[in-house]
């Protein structure tokens, strides 16, 4: 077993082989000594993949005090789906949980797929072939306000701002694309790997959950720039999106603004965790496309093409931009996009989220126009003050012209899986049945 002292904060950057030599084999019994490669060069969340670096052998250890999916870096590909729960007690929850945790040892560690009866149902769909690899594989585990409120042994002990997402002004929400028990967001660097991961986890657990709903989306891949930093992807309305984000690789910083804490106030077992917002917004391309170029920036509040902030068109998108300059808006309008959202002084500094979104497509409507937009998702450990407020600040602003939100929820990301001996949801499990 690992000594939990080595499943700290920095855990995606653990060493794979010690990980390999830990865990000793994968979850069907078999080592799979296929994996020898590390993801040991920590990324920011906002940054885009880079072109011809990813590999299937790409990995994120699955163990440590936090999930991981969360402050790693994006890879290419992700998804969000929601599902209702069927368990009627905790110890049938704790085997939905047990299972999760080990689909997700085998799923992101990989190894060979076992060979069953022809006459029996195949082990796996075999989308990946006879040995899944793990591909920078990761699965985010988060619940839903009615996991608790439909469940009166539960309901004690819910998260203290777990709520269910209600309209604002501009929302256009759907229910049958909204909300739900229990989230799994999925991540990986190809299309193929979530898609299996999801059909795997469904096909494990047709008789304890049901899927409500799913989003897939896409980080564009993008070549490094000429001095070798990496820039943030950019969304379908042609815009970097993550220029502002906090930095995910530093510890601290992710203590104030990611992971609940014991003095947040939360219930003992939640320390570790996070609020998940989940948004699926549409963006109307077309008119967008039609919109004059210098509308556009002003809106957002940034160059289109390098992302720098208005008042420093030589700039970069890493440059900040200064507001107490500006005090008219002559440069950023006051309602610009980035200026509502973070007026970069210290009162809103308070309300920091941690933004890990995808882009989307999903086809032509009814209308016949493209339905296309962004499957937004950001963590926090305090939901009011983070995206609540921040949402609140934007209600209003000109481009609700071009996009509306017509999905998703609000969620409870579950502390990690300690070591090869827990499983997800161990601490909230243990304290319904100390209650």
């Amino acid at each position: 077993m690992l000594d939990p002292k080595d499943l700290r904060r920095s855990s995606p950057s653990l060493d794979r082989r010690r990980l390999l030599k830990g865990l000793g084999v994968t979850a069907f019994g078999g080592s799979f000594a296929g994996v020898a490669r590390a993801e040991t060069e920590h990324h920011s969340v906002a940054d885009a993949p880079v072109a011809n670096a990813a590999s299937p052998l790409d990995s994120v250890p699955y163990l440590g005090i936090h999930q991981a999916g969360i402050v790693n870096a994006r890879p290419a590909n992700g998804m969000v789906a929601s599902f209702d729960v069927l368990a009627k007690d905790a110890g049938e929850l704790e085997t939905l949980f047990r299972l999760l945790t080990a689909r997700i040892a085998f799923l992101t560690v990989g190894g060979p797929v076992p060979v069953l009866d022809p006459k029996l149902p195949p082990a796996d769909s075999g989308l990946l072939g006879p040995t899944v690899r793990p591909d920078n594989l990761t699965i985010t585990i988060s619940l839903g306000a009615s996991l608790f409120d439909d469940r009166p042994w539960l309901a004690p002990l819910k998260p203290k701002h777990l709520q269910r997402m209600t309209r604002f002004p501009n929302d256009a929400l759907d229910a049958d694309i909204c909300h739900g028990d229990l989230t799994i967001q999925i991540c990986a660097n190809t299309q193929d790997t979530t898609i299996h991961a999801l059909r795997d986890i469904i096909k494990a657990s047709s008789s304890q959950m049901i899927l409500k709903w799913k989003q897939e989306g896409n980080v564009p891949v993008i070549t490094p720039g000429s001095d070798g930093r990496a820039e943030s992807a950019r969304n379908f309305l042609g815009f970097r999106d993550g220029s502002a984000n906090p930095n995910s690789s530093d510890g601290a910083e992710m203590d104030r603004v990611v992971w609940v804490g014991p003095e947040d106030g939360e219930p003992a077992w939640a320390v570790g965790g996070s609020y998940q917002a989940v948004r699926i917004i549409r963006n109307f391309v077309e008119r967008w496309d039609r919109t004059p170029f210098g509308e556009q920036e002003r809106i957002i509040g940034r160059t289109k093409i390098s992302g720098a902030p208005l008042d420093r068109r030589d700039g970069s998108e890493f440059d900040v931009p200064d507001y107490a300059g500006d005090p008219e808006g002559k440069a950023t309008p006051h309602d610009a996009h980035i200026r509502l959202a973070n007026a970069r002084d210290a009162a809103a500094s308070t309300n920091t989220i941690l933004r890990r979104p995808f882009n989307y497509s999903n086809g032509v409507t009814r209308s016949g126009q493209l339905d296309q937009g962004l499957l937004f998702i950001c963590y926090q450990a305090d939901l009011e003050r983070g995206f609540l407020t921040v949402q609140q600040k934007l209600n209003g602003e000109p481009l609700e012209e071009y996009i509306k939100p017509v999905g998703g929820g609000y969620f409870y990301t579950l502390p990690g899986i300690r070591d090869a001996a827990d499983y997800v949801g161990s601490p909230l499990i243990a304290a319904v049945r100390g209650a």
